[in-house]
Protein backbone atom coordinates (compact mmCIF):
# COMPACT_ATOMS: atom_id res chain seq x y z
CA UNK A 1 0.00 0.00 0.00
CA UNK A 2 2.96 2.47 1.13
CA UNK A 3 4.21 1.44 -2.71
CA UNK A 4 0.79 2.43 -4.41
CA UNK A 5 0.77 5.60 -2.00
CA UNK A 6 4.01 6.63 -3.48
CA UNK A 7 3.73 6.23 -7.19
CA UNK A 8 0.50 8.17 -7.01
CA UNK A 9 2.13 11.14 -5.35
CA UNK A 10 0.11 10.66 -2.24
CA UNK A 11 3.33 10.05 -0.54
CA UNK A 12 6.18 11.80 -1.29
CA UNK A 13 9.94 10.92 -0.58
CA UNK A 14 10.33 12.47 2.62
CA UNK A 15 7.40 11.38 4.46
CA UNK A 16 7.76 8.18 6.36
CA UNK A 17 5.27 5.01 5.32
CA UNK A 18 1.51 4.59 6.63
CA UNK A 19 0.88 2.53 9.40
CA UNK A 20 -0.86 -0.75 9.16
CA UNK A 21 -3.73 0.77 11.25
CA UNK A 22 -3.92 4.22 8.95
CA UNK A 23 -4.67 2.19 5.86
CA UNK A 24 -6.51 -0.37 8.13
CA UNK A 25 -8.91 2.34 8.98
CA UNK A 26 -12.41 2.34 7.65
CA UNK A 27 -11.98 -1.05 6.39
CA UNK A 28 -13.78 -4.02 7.49
CA UNK A 29 -13.07 -7.18 6.45
CA UNK A 30 -14.63 -10.61 6.92
CA UNK A 31 -12.17 -13.74 6.31
CA UNK A 32 -13.23 -17.31 7.43
CA UNK A 33 -10.61 -20.65 7.48
CA UNK A 34 -11.14 -23.50 8.98
CA UNK A 35 -8.61 -25.05 11.00
CA UNK A 36 -7.38 -28.32 12.92
CA UNK A 37 -6.37 -27.53 16.27
CA UNK A 38 -7.07 -23.74 16.42
CA UNK A 39 -5.71 -22.02 19.81
CA UNK A 40 -6.63 -18.92 20.64
CA UNK A 41 -5.56 -15.77 22.60
CA UNK A 42 -7.17 -14.50 25.97
CA UNK A 43 -10.14 -15.59 28.24
CA UNK A 44 -12.36 -14.30 25.19
CA UNK A 45 -11.28 -16.41 22.63
CA UNK A 46 -11.60 -13.12 20.26
CA UNK A 47 -8.20 -14.00 18.33
CA UNK A 48 -7.02 -17.00 17.00
CA UNK A 49 -3.12 -17.68 17.48
CA UNK A 50 -2.18 -20.11 15.24
CA UNK A 51 1.29 -19.05 13.30
CA UNK A 52 0.39 -21.29 10.06
CA UNK A 53 -2.84 -19.62 9.56
CA UNK A 54 -1.84 -16.26 9.91
CA UNK A 55 1.07 -16.75 7.54
CA UNK A 56 -1.03 -18.56 5.21
CA UNK A 57 -4.11 -15.84 5.64
CA UNK A 58 -1.57 -13.09 5.16
CA UNK A 59 -0.74 -14.48 1.99
CA UNK A 60 -3.86 -14.91 0.50
CA UNK A 61 -5.57 -11.80 1.60
CA UNK A 62 -2.71 -9.89 0.54
CA UNK A 63 -2.59 -11.76 -2.91
CA UNK A 64 -6.07 -11.08 -3.67
CA UNK A 65 -6.03 -7.63 -2.22
CA UNK A 66 -2.62 -6.39 -4.75
CA UNK A 67 -5.45 -8.25 -7.74
CA UNK A 68 -8.28 -6.23 -6.72
CA UNK A 69 -6.64 -2.87 -6.62
CA UNK A 70 -4.81 -3.47 -9.49
CA UNK A 71 -8.19 -3.75 -11.25
CA UNK A 72 -10.05 -1.02 -9.16
CA UNK A 73 -7.97 2.29 -9.10
CA UNK A 74 -10.38 4.96 -8.05
CA UNK A 75 -11.14 2.16 -4.70
CA UNK A 76 -7.28 2.32 -4.18
CA UNK A 77 -7.44 6.13 -4.14
CA UNK A 78 -9.83 6.20 -1.93
CA UNK A 79 -8.36 3.92 0.62
CA UNK A 80 -5.73 5.62 0.47
CA UNK A 81 -7.28 9.38 1.08
CA UNK A 82 -8.82 7.30 4.50
CA UNK A 83 -5.46 6.06 5.35
CA UNK A 84 -3.80 9.57 4.65
CA UNK A 85 -5.93 11.37 7.17
CA UNK A 86 -5.78 8.84 9.79
CA UNK A 87 -1.59 9.04 9.69
CA UNK A 88 -2.24 13.35 10.01
CA UNK A 89 -4.80 12.41 13.14
CA UNK A 90 -2.02 9.92 14.54
CA UNK A 91 0.66 12.11 14.42
CA UNK A 92 -1.58 15.38 15.96
CA UNK A 93 -2.56 13.18 18.54
CA UNK A 94 1.19 11.56 19.37
CA UNK A 95 2.65 14.90 19.36
CA UNK A 96 -0.16 16.20 21.79
CA UNK A 97 0.51 13.06 23.64
CA UNK A 98 4.28 13.77 23.81
CA UNK A 99 3.93 17.24 24.92
CA UNK A 100 1.37 16.61 27.53
CA UNK A 101 3.94 13.53 29.52
CA UNK A 102 6.95 16.23 28.71
CA UNK A 103 5.29 19.04 30.18
CA UNK A 104 4.30 17.15 33.61
CA UNK A 105 5.91 14.13 34.52
CA UNK A 106 3.37 12.09 36.90
CA UNK A 107 4.87 11.22 40.07
CA UNK A 108 4.01 7.55 41.49
CA UNK A 109 1.75 8.54 44.42
CA UNK A 110 -0.41 9.72 41.59
CA UNK A 111 -0.33 13.62 43.42
CA UNK A 112 -1.30 12.42 46.85
CA UNK A 113 -4.68 10.81 46.45
CA UNK A 114 -3.54 7.55 46.11
CA UNK A 115 -3.31 5.76 49.11
CA UNK A 116 -0.92 2.51 47.63
CA UNK A 117 -1.07 -1.00 49.36
CA UNK A 118 2.40 -2.37 50.78
CA UNK A 119 2.50 -5.48 49.10
CA UNK A 120 4.49 -5.07 45.40
CA UNK A 121 3.14 -8.89 44.21
CA UNK A 122 0.49 -7.50 41.54
CA UNK A 123 -1.27 -10.64 41.24
CA UNK A 124 -2.11 -9.99 44.68
CA UNK A 125 -2.83 -6.54 45.17
CA UNK A 126 -6.33 -4.33 44.09
CA UNK A 127 -7.07 -0.82 43.77
CA UNK A 128 -10.56 0.30 44.88
CA UNK A 129 -11.77 3.80 42.54
CA UNK A 130 -13.29 5.60 44.99
CA UNK A 131 -16.04 8.12 44.32
CA UNK A 132 -15.61 11.40 46.31
CA UNK A 133 -13.43 12.07 49.10
CA UNK A 134 -15.90 11.26 52.14
CA UNK A 135 -16.28 7.83 51.14
CA UNK A 136 -12.70 7.25 49.87
CA UNK A 137 -11.38 8.42 53.83
CA UNK A 138 -13.77 5.59 54.97
CA UNK A 139 -12.28 3.54 52.24
CA UNK A 140 -8.68 4.25 53.43
CA UNK A 141 -9.41 3.23 57.04
CA UNK A 142 -11.57 -0.14 56.31
CA UNK A 143 -9.08 -1.30 53.99
CA UNK A 144 -6.64 -3.72 54.34
CA UNK A 145 -3.26 -1.95 53.78
CA UNK A 146 -1.49 -5.01 53.11
CA UNK A 147 -3.03 -5.79 49.36
CA UNK A 148 -5.98 -3.24 48.69
CA UNK A 149 -5.23 0.71 47.34
CA UNK A 150 -7.69 3.63 47.54
CA UNK A 151 -7.94 6.10 44.74
CA UNK A 152 -10.26 8.91 45.50
CA UNK A 153 -11.39 10.69 42.22
CA UNK A 154 -13.65 14.14 43.03
CA UNK A 155 -16.76 13.11 40.72
CA UNK A 156 -17.37 12.52 37.37
CA UNK A 157 -14.26 12.07 34.56
CA UNK A 158 -14.36 13.06 31.20
CA UNK A 159 -16.43 11.51 28.98
CA UNK A 160 -13.28 10.20 27.04
CA UNK A 161 -15.86 9.00 23.79
CA UNK A 162 -16.38 12.65 22.96
CA UNK A 163 -12.74 14.75 23.91
CA UNK A 164 -10.20 14.79 21.76
CA UNK A 165 -6.57 12.87 22.93
CA UNK A 166 -4.88 16.12 24.18
CA UNK A 167 -8.63 16.93 26.52
CA UNK A 168 -7.78 13.01 27.64
CA UNK A 169 -4.62 13.41 28.91
CA UNK A 170 -4.86 17.03 30.15
CA UNK A 171 -7.51 15.53 32.42
CA UNK A 172 -6.02 15.02 36.32
CA UNK A 173 -8.23 12.38 37.76
CA UNK A 174 -7.54 10.56 34.11
CA UNK A 175 -3.36 11.21 34.38
CA UNK A 176 -4.10 10.00 38.45
CA UNK A 177 -4.99 6.40 37.03
CA UNK A 178 -2.88 5.90 34.13
CA UNK A 179 0.27 6.87 36.74
CA UNK A 180 -1.20 4.45 39.81
CA UNK A 181 -1.64 1.26 37.04
CA UNK A 182 1.87 1.59 35.90
CA UNK A 183 0.73 -0.11 32.48
CA UNK A 184 0.87 3.62 29.97
CA UNK A 185 -2.34 4.58 27.93
CA UNK A 186 -3.35 3.09 24.94
CA UNK A 187 -1.92 0.83 22.54
CA UNK A 188 -3.92 3.32 19.73
CA UNK A 189 -1.40 6.26 20.91
CA UNK A 190 2.24 5.32 21.07
CA UNK A 191 1.91 1.83 21.73
CA UNK A 192 3.16 2.11 25.33
CA UNK A 193 0.61 -0.24 27.02
CA UNK A 194 1.70 -2.80 28.48
CA UNK A 195 -0.62 -5.64 30.61
CA UNK A 196 2.62 -6.95 32.21
CA UNK A 197 3.74 -3.56 33.93
CA UNK A 198 -0.09 -3.79 35.51
CA UNK A 199 0.29 -2.84 39.21
CA UNK A 200 -2.79 -4.83 40.58
CA UNK A 201 -4.65 -7.73 39.54
CA UNK A 202 -8.12 -5.89 40.29
CA UNK A 203 -9.01 -2.72 39.49
CA UNK A 204 -12.70 -2.26 41.39
CA UNK A 205 -15.04 0.42 40.41
CA UNK A 206 -16.63 1.47 43.71
CA UNK A 207 -19.43 3.86 43.50
CA UNK A 208 -22.58 4.98 45.02
CA UNK A 209 -26.02 2.91 44.10
CA UNK A 210 -27.34 5.58 42.72
CA UNK A 211 -28.19 6.62 39.15
CA UNK A 212 -25.31 8.97 39.57
CA UNK A 213 -22.90 6.40 40.81
CA UNK A 214 -24.12 4.36 37.61
CA UNK A 215 -23.12 7.17 35.36
CA UNK A 216 -19.64 7.40 36.73
CA UNK A 217 -19.17 3.52 36.51
CA UNK A 218 -20.11 4.13 32.82
CA UNK A 219 -17.72 6.79 32.38
CA UNK A 220 -14.90 5.05 33.87
CA UNK A 221 -15.43 1.69 31.32
CA UNK A 222 -15.59 3.62 28.87
CA UNK A 223 -11.94 5.03 29.19
CA UNK A 224 -10.82 1.55 29.88
CA UNK A 225 -12.66 -0.04 26.97
CA UNK A 226 -11.55 2.87 24.46
CA UNK A 227 -7.93 3.30 25.81
CA UNK A 228 -6.92 0.74 28.33
CA UNK A 229 -9.14 -2.18 26.47
CA UNK A 230 -6.75 -5.29 27.42
CA UNK A 231 -7.56 -4.25 31.31
CA UNK A 232 -11.12 -5.44 30.32
CA UNK A 233 -10.25 -8.42 27.72
CA UNK A 234 -7.89 -10.15 30.59
CA UNK A 235 -10.22 -10.17 33.60
CA UNK A 236 -8.61 -7.31 35.68
CA UNK A 237 -11.84 -4.78 35.65
CA UNK A 238 -14.56 -5.17 38.17
CA UNK A 239 -17.40 -3.21 39.43
CA UNK A 240 -18.15 -3.57 43.66
CA UNK A 241 -21.73 -3.86 44.69
CA UNK A 242 -22.59 -1.81 47.79
CA UNK A 243 -25.34 -2.75 49.42
CA UNK A 244 -28.81 -0.73 48.63
CA UNK A 245 -30.07 -1.56 52.41
CA UNK A 246 -29.39 -2.71 55.98
CA UNK A 247 -32.17 -4.40 57.59
CA UNK A 248 -32.14 -4.38 61.55
CA UNK A 249 -34.81 -6.77 63.11
CA UNK A 250 -36.46 -6.01 66.50
CA UNK A 251 -35.07 -9.81 67.13
CA UNK A 252 -31.90 -11.58 65.61
CA UNK A 253 -28.63 -9.90 63.53
CA UNK A 254 -29.00 -7.25 60.86
CA UNK A 255 -28.27 -8.05 57.68
CA UNK A 256 -27.47 -6.30 54.57
CA UNK A 257 -29.59 -6.04 51.67
CA UNK A 258 -28.04 -5.63 47.96
CA UNK A 259 -31.17 -4.80 45.72
CA UNK A 260 -34.79 -4.63 46.00
CA UNK A 261 -35.83 -8.34 45.26
CA UNK A 262 -33.42 -8.91 48.50
CA UNK A 263 -35.58 -6.60 50.02
CA UNK A 264 -38.98 -7.62 49.19
CA UNK A 265 -37.54 -11.49 50.04
CA UNK A 266 -36.68 -10.21 53.54
CA UNK A 267 -40.28 -8.48 54.26
CA UNK A 268 -41.99 -12.07 53.14
CA UNK A 269 -40.15 -13.27 56.25
CA UNK A 270 -39.78 -10.91 58.77
CA UNK A 271 -43.41 -9.55 58.37
CA UNK A 272 -42.69 -5.72 59.08
CA UNK A 273 -41.10 -6.59 62.37
CA UNK A 274 -37.70 -4.82 61.18
CA UNK A 275 -36.29 -1.08 60.62
CA UNK A 276 -34.99 -0.54 57.26
CA UNK A 277 -32.25 1.86 56.38
CA UNK A 278 -30.68 2.84 52.64
CA UNK A 279 -27.94 3.79 51.53
CA UNK A 280 -27.93 6.91 49.34
CA UNK A 281 -24.08 6.45 49.07
CA UNK A 282 -20.51 5.03 50.53
CA UNK A 283 -20.20 8.13 52.17
CA UNK A 284 -23.04 7.51 54.66
CA UNK A 285 -21.12 3.94 55.87
CA UNK A 286 -18.42 4.29 58.37
CA UNK A 287 -15.50 1.72 57.75
CA UNK A 288 -16.41 -0.93 59.68
CA UNK A 289 -19.17 -0.90 57.51
CA UNK A 290 -17.25 -0.34 54.12
CA UNK A 291 -15.20 -3.31 54.97
CA UNK A 292 -17.78 -5.74 55.90
CA UNK A 293 -20.06 -5.23 52.56
CA UNK A 294 -17.51 -3.53 50.20
CA UNK A 295 -13.97 -4.40 50.81
CA UNK A 296 -13.54 -7.62 52.59
CA UNK A 297 -13.26 -10.45 50.62
CA UNK A 298 -14.78 -12.94 52.33
CA UNK A 299 -18.05 -11.07 52.22
CA UNK A 300 -18.36 -8.53 49.26
CA UNK A 301 -20.02 -9.17 45.93
CA UNK A 302 -17.60 -8.15 42.70
CA UNK A 303 -18.80 -8.06 39.31
CA UNK A 304 -16.31 -9.17 36.47
CA UNK A 305 -16.73 -6.77 33.23
CA UNK A 306 -16.42 -9.01 30.39
CA UNK A 307 -16.71 -8.66 26.26
CA UNK A 308 -18.35 -11.54 24.32
CA UNK A 309 -19.00 -9.57 21.29
CA UNK A 310 -16.74 -6.29 20.97
CA UNK A 311 -18.21 -5.34 17.89
CA UNK A 312 -21.52 -4.61 19.64
CA UNK A 313 -19.79 -3.11 23.14
CA UNK A 314 -17.94 -0.66 20.73
CA UNK A 315 -21.60 0.28 18.93
CA UNK A 316 -23.23 0.61 21.97
CA UNK A 317 -20.53 2.47 23.85
CA UNK A 318 -20.18 5.16 20.64
CA UNK A 319 -24.28 5.09 20.66
CA UNK A 320 -24.39 5.93 24.57
CA UNK A 321 -21.26 8.02 24.96
CA UNK A 322 -20.85 9.24 21.59
CA UNK A 323 -22.12 12.91 20.27
CA UNK A 324 -24.33 11.43 17.86
CA UNK A 325 -28.06 12.51 19.91
CA UNK A 326 -30.39 10.50 17.20
CA UNK A 327 -29.64 7.66 17.91
CA UNK A 328 -29.03 7.64 22.07
CA UNK A 329 -32.56 9.06 21.89
CA UNK A 330 -34.14 6.44 19.65
CA UNK A 331 -32.54 3.98 22.25
CA UNK A 332 -33.63 5.60 24.97
CA UNK A 333 -37.48 5.88 23.74
CA UNK A 334 -37.22 2.09 22.63
CA UNK A 335 -35.90 0.77 25.76
CA UNK A 336 -37.57 3.23 28.57
CA UNK A 337 -39.80 0.91 30.15
CA UNK A 338 -37.01 -1.66 31.00
CA UNK A 339 -34.96 1.40 32.55
CA UNK A 340 -35.30 0.82 36.38
CA UNK A 341 -34.28 4.49 38.42
CA UNK A 342 -33.63 5.51 41.23
CA UNK A 343 -34.47 9.41 41.46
Amino acid sequence: MNTYARELGILKEKDANFTGADIRNGMTAVVSIKHPAPRFEGQTKTKLDNQDASKATAKVVGDEVVRYFDRNLEVLKSVLSCAEKAAKIRKTEEKAKTNMLTKQKYSFDSNGKLANCESRDASKCEIFIVEGDSAGGSAKTARNRNFQAILPIRGKILNVEKASIDKVLANAEIKTMINAFGCGFSEGYGNDFDITKLRYDKIVIMADADVDGAHISTLLLTLFYRFMPDLIYEGHVYIAMPPLYKAMPSRGEEEYLYDDKALERYRKTHKGNFTLQRYKGLGEMDAEQLWETTLNPETRILKRVEIEDARMASDVTEMLMGSDVPPRKAFIYEHAQDAELDI
